[in-house]
């Protein structure tokens, strides 16, 4: 009897350890494993999948765009970053191969696209489109900066940006537009009073709480998350401009006022100038250009740009500032090699440095480099009689863009409180 015990009770221990073993294969199958695998999906964007609400609303508005030909290109922060790091294995990517969602399913209110406006030919009837598509559709116009100058034109809208929402995912388009300096501006997204302020979480947007300016990026074709889409050819050059791409408008009203007031100088030798003027300025800047080298108008070219949009005719030279810590030690060469010799050279890079170049026809480019401190900025000057040293104190600033003869340049964002530190009482003797 004891001997039988034993055995059924062997018995039962062994078939207890096999459920018990075959119960722990059943769960990390089943659990573990699942679990796991998500884990690694979400990391990489996909768990959501292709029947995410933001791979659908992409999908629509990219099936929308190529049907009416519309000129779009993708500008979203997020997803251009997670292309950039992975862009040689997607331009290996064939339409239709992609087993996985892992750039457009990543969790978002909105993904945003450019519009190139001057390539658009067929505007009329998209939205009605986009409606039948089941987007729900915004317009943001406003007047078009470029044509303040113009009495006849000045207060001519244009469309800035659109908003297309689908269910809980909104496409942000925002639209480019051709500036004459060969770049792309964008405008101000500014809601008017009849417009609903929870369409959207407005707040939440890339573009639009500041005007902008771009480069005109070459466009290339990748398939994303098995789509068919244009994005900057250079992603990370596209990346690196967004946060420094606040554009600021010429006062154009106060320029015609001013001129109101006192007459434009319209000599033979004014207009020579300004024309002299305006090459040495592109010349200066092609050459900084080269050298990766950020400049802003300064002085008395700064002063033309805000008083009156224009080169002022009896300044005789063109100004520029520099930050110290862009100094490159070949850059007197390079402006020599560029056909403008070295007139003056003041101070040293320690301390003071001053550079004045002679162009054509007796104007010259004066570089005065910027110092920073905690609290403030300075820039040296010294006098070229007497070799007396000052120091001109500036309150920090940081740097815009700005369309000045033609161009896109940077000027300080805060004009005003520059101008008046540059021809106020902000000079110290040394």
């Amino acid at each position: 009897m004891n001997r039988i015990n034993k055995n059924v009770i062997l018995a039962l221990l062994t078939l207890t350890s096999s459920a018990f073993l075959l119960f722990q294969l059943y769960y990390y199958k089943h659990y573990l494993s699942a679990k796991n695998g998500a884990g690694l999906s979400k990391s990489k964007g996909s768990r959501i999948g292709f029947d995410s609400i933001q791979w659908r609303a992409v999908k629509k508005f990219i099936m929308l765009t190529s049907s009416q030909n519309v000129p779009v290109f993708l500008i979203d922060p997020l997803i251009l970053e997670l292309i950039n790091k992975n862009l040689e294995q997607l331009k290996n990517t064939s339409h239709g191969s992609t087993s996985e969602c892992n750039f457009f399913c990543v969790p978002r209110d909105f993904t945003a696209f450019a519009l190139q406006y001057h390539l658009w030919k067929n505007e009329e009837g998209w939205f009605r489109i986009a409606e039948n598509m089941g987007f729900q559709c915004l317009k943001i116009e406003s007047k078009d900066p470029r044509l303040d100058g113009i009495d006849s034109l000045s207060g001519t809208e244009i469309p800035l940006h659109y908003i297309c929402k689908l269910a809980t995912h909104a496409i942000h388009v925002v639209v480019f537009h051709e500036r004459s300096g060969n770049y792309l501006w964008h405008g101000h997204l500014r809601l008017k009073g009849h417009m609903d302020r929870k369409f959207v979480p407005f707040r939440k947007l890339q573009f639009g709480r500041y005007p902008g300016a771009f480069d005109r990026p070459e466009l290339q074709q990748v398939t994303v998350d098995g789509l068919e889409v244009l994005i900057p050819k250079d992603p990370m050059h596209f990346l690196e401009e967004i946060p420094h791409s606040r554009f600021i408008e010429c006062r154009y009203k106060e320029a015609r006022a001013f001129f109101q007031q006192y007459l434009d100088d319209s000599t033979v030798e004014a207009v020579t100038f300004r024309k002299s003027a305006k090459e040495l300025l592109q010349l200066a800047a092609k050459t900084l250009k080269q050298l990766g080298v950020r400049f802003w108008l300064s002085s008395g070219t700064c002063l033309g740009w805000y008083r009156q949009c224009s080169i002022i005719p009896y300044s005789k030279d063109v100004d520029l500032g520099i930050f110290i810590q862009d100094y490159r030690s070949n850059i007197i060469s390079a402006f020599q090699d560029a056909g403008l010799p070295l007139k003056h050279k003041f101070g040293k890079v320690e301390d003071s440095l001053e550079l004045s170049f002679q162009g054509k026809d007796d104007v010259k480019l004066d570089i005065f480099f910027f110092y920073e401190e905690t609290d403030h900025m300075w820039n040296g000057g010294t006098q070229a009689k007497t070799g007396k040293k000052f120091k001109y104190l500036f309150p920090r600033f940081t740097l815009c863009w700005t369309e000045f003869v033609d161009m896109k340049v940077h000027v300080p964002c805060e004009t005003i409180e520059y101008i008046e530190a540059n021809y106020g009482k902000n000079q110290q003797g040394i």
